[in-house]
């Protein structure tokens, strides 16, 4: 099966930022490892960068720039979103079926916004989606921790059945491309 990596929203303002997400360093070398374990396969990895107005993620600004410790080439795919949906109004699809891609692998920010949407989105458009559950992450909020949010979404996201393909949870050390 075919597989591409979709990293999600690993950009300064969320991640370099006080306050961090929850375990951020860890999180960018698992995510760092896993597209590099891609590419040696030859599986395509596709970097969503989010835009917004205004503020700290509006284009161009400081924050909208990917983490500093994020690895990413001059040729690597960045696809710009508007929303936490990484399908809604960007070439998310299109770039997809122009390399075949027949599973994806999902990892980045924020957990419970577009991860949780994209991840849903992706399964509804008829892809069988791993989540990489160690490679996703967020900030702590007052209702509850970061960590939790992180293991409440690996534990309910793969019950999804309704959408028909499978979703999974799957430590990053162990996804094979």
């Amino acid at each position: 099966m075919k597989t591409a990596i979709i990293v999600i929203d690993v950009q300064r303002a969320l991640f370099d930022h006080v306050p961090r997400p929850a375990e951020a360093d860890a999180v960018i070398e698992r995510i760092n490892e896993l597209t590099r374990r891609a590419k040696a396969a030859g599986a395509p990895v596709a970097f969503i960068q989010h835009e917004a107005r205004h503020g700290a993620l509006q284009k161009d600004a400081e924050g909208w720039q990917f983490a500093q410790n994020l690895h990413i080439g001059h040729d690597d795919t960045v696809i710009p979103k508007t929303t936490p949906d990484s399908f809604l109004r960007t070439r998310l699809d299109e770039w997809l079926e122009a390399h075949r891609i027949e599973q994806i692998v999902i990892c980045g920010g924020m957990t419970e916004f577009c991860i949780d949407t994209t991840t849903r989105r992706a399964a509804a458009n008829g892809y069988p989606v791993i989540l990489a559950a160690d490679a996703h992450t967020t900030h702590d909020k007052p209702h509850a921790a970061a960590t939790f949010i992180r293991a409440h979404h690996n534990a309910t996201l793969p019950e999804i059945g309704s959408f028909g393909p499978a979703i999974s949870a799957v430590e990053s050390a162990q996804i094979v491309f």
